[in-house]
């Protein structure tokens, strides 16, 4: 050992209890001391310093001022109690040197003194009251009640963060209601057809008596297959027993089983115009209001007509708009006015979005026909069929290609009515489309709906046309009402799509033998008969509306500017 270095010594002059290992900064802000000079300290013995006891301690923890390897003997030895029991007392008073005063705790009082002191609030909350009530008879301004006088007291002594947080939940709530409209105008979830227990439930309250297919295609499971040809029979002889089902309603849905109604314009039409009947028909039950008992009857006779036939999405957004207008009726309307307002509704409707919505689709398509144009068409679409006839009263020279498939040959009865106008035209199937393609100069299209994203929501085979005439360089144009324009977006024909009758695919025209007359009793073949098909936005060169000629990508704009101001939803 050094006998020529000085002692270590804490600059308060007591020796700390707990040794710090390690390098350190001392505080800028405390006072440096200057340290005793070598020669003023007395040096320590050599067997002082074998004898210590404690190790030396010191706050300077330099490494040349680190303890020298021979006092590492007295720490092998274990500490006495009496010095265990002063290192404690040492470390409590150090701990407790920068600690804040702490806090006073309330004195406890017995249950008499704190009986008292609610006896005393309550004779100063009964004083309050009586000098209230005095000051309100006194003054005829504006009386205030003892409530008011409570409200009072409680709002001043409301302190500044319960006011924040009034504050901050109020401003959640505000944020919180954009996303509950949102959900509120949201699309239903469609029902998935391959879960047991919510078909089981779906047929305990059904109005038709539907028994499902044998040979269900897998694929589509979760669409409804049943056996078709039953339900017309059961739902006529059941004609005179639903009573809360309006008569217009369940003729509507007869049409719809036997195909006697078809197209999104005129299934819409029919739908309309029954409930208008059912409306002007109503009367409010007793203990009832007539928006909502005329709500509850309006989404009734939407579940006997899905029953029927699937809904298509413009009869979706028919049926919101009618919902939505019964919802804002005015509390103050008599019941008639109520029912008139209504029933005007419709009629606008109607005339608006259906009718003078084609007229103006027809004056913007018009101007894409030119002289010896080769039109190609697929189908019946009616706005189509006006496009022809109006090009046809303007003298124009053109020829037309009505392209059908099977099983439904709509575009025969196209064919009759054309060919009844004098229209040049020409008739094929889908499987020609590739060998008269080159020949056609434009294709018009019609559309059960379009979505968000551009796609086309047609009859089923519309991919294909589209397709073969986007390789051929022929523009396509499709012609679809805006009231058919949905927030919906679909890549595919199998998430949602309305399946056929697989029998009507087995009678070919011409052909007497059915090969296939039993083909439900074997268990290996399904057929398959979809109605719709979904184009996608790239094989369509322009869309036609009644608010003007626009691109595919152009359709979100449509839908949420035309939305938002309720013009169309």
């Amino acid at each position: 050992m050094d006998l020529r270095r000085p002692p270590r010594s804490s600059s308060s002059g007591v020796e700390p209890k707990i040794r710090q290992v390690g390098f350190f900064t001392p505080d800028a802000s405390a006072p440096s001391e200057p340290l005793p000079p070598a020669a003023a300290v007395p040096a320590p013995s050599a067997k002082q310093g074998a004898s210590a006891g404690t190790p030396p301690a010191s706050d300077d923890l330099s490494p040349g001022r680190l303890s020298p390897i021979a006092d590492y003997d007295s720490w092998s030895r274990a500490p006495s109690a009496a010095e265990l029991e002063e290192n404690k007392r040492g470390l409590a008073e150090i701990r407790n040197e920068g600690a804040p005063a702490s806090i006073p705790q309330k004195q406890k009082t017995s249950k008499a003194e704190r009986r008292a002191i609610q006896e005393a609030q309550r004779a100063a909350k009964a004083a309050a009251k009586e000098a209230g009530k005095s000051a309100g008879a006194a003054s005829s301004a504006g009386p205030v009640t003892s409530k008011q006088a409570k409200s009072a007291k409680n709002a001043q002594k409301k302190d500044v963060p319960q006011a924040a947080s009034t504050v901050a939940s109020e401003k959640k709530v505000n944020e919180r209601l954009p996303e509950r409209e949102r959900k509120l105008d949201a699309p239903h979830p469609r029902m998935q057809f391959d879960d047991v227990h919510k078909v089981e439930k779906a047929k305990k309250r059904a109005v038709v008596n539907q028994s499902e297919a044998r040979n269900r295609v897998e694929l589509f499971r979760h669409l409804p297959q049943y056996v078709h040809g039953t339900q017309l029979p059961d739902l006529e002889s059941k004609f005179f027993q639903l009573e809360p089902m309006h008569p217009s309603v369940y003729k509507v849905g007869l049409q719809y089983l036997s195909g006697e109604v078809s197209g999104g314009n005129g299934r819409c039409i029919a739908m309309l115009l029954a409930f208008r009947e059912a409306i002007k028909d109503y009367t409010t039950p007793p203990n009832k209001t007539l928006s909502r008992d005329l709500t509850a009857k309006i989404s009734s006779y939407v579940s006997f007509l899905i029953e029927c036939r699937p809904l298509s999405i413009s009869m979706g957004n028919a049926i919101r708009f009618l919902k939505n207008r019964i919802a804002k009726l005015p509390h103050t309307l008599s019941e008639s006015e109520a029912k008139a307002s209504l029933q005007s509704d419709i009629d606008r409707f109607i005339n608006e979005k259906i009718v003078l919505a084609d007229k103006a689709i027809v004056s913007h398509a018009i101007t894409k026909v030119r002289d010896n144009d080769v039109l190609l068409t697929y189908g019946s679409s009616s706005v189509v069929e006006m496009i022809l006839n109006y090009a046809h009263e303007l003298g124009r020279k053109f020829r037309v290609i009505v392209v059908d498939s099977r099983p439904k040959l709509e575009g025969q009865g196209l064919l009759r009515r054309l060919v009844a106008k004098g229209i040049n035209c020409t008739y094929t199937h889908i499987n020609a489309i590739s060998y008269i393609m080159h020949e056609v100069t434009r294709v018009f299209l019609g559309a059960a709906s379009i979505l968000s994203n551009g796609t086309v929501y047609s009859r089923v085979g519309t991919a294909s046309v589209a397709m073969v005439a986007h390789a051929f360089g022929v523009p396509v144009l499709v012609c679809c009402e805006a009231y058919k324009f949905h927030e919906r977006v679909q890549l595919d024909s199998i998430c949602a799509n309305e399946l056929g009758d697989p029998d009507v695919m087995l009678k070919v025209p011409g052909k007497a033998d059915d090969h296939l007359k039993n083909w439900a009793d074997n268990a290996n073949l399904q057929l398959l008969n979809l109605t719709y098909d979904a184009t996608p936005h790239d094989y369509v060169s322009m869309i036609i509306t009644d608010y003007g000629m626009l691109p595919p990508t152009s359709v979100p704009v449509i839908v949420r500017e035309y939305r938002k101001e309720q013009l169309w939803i």
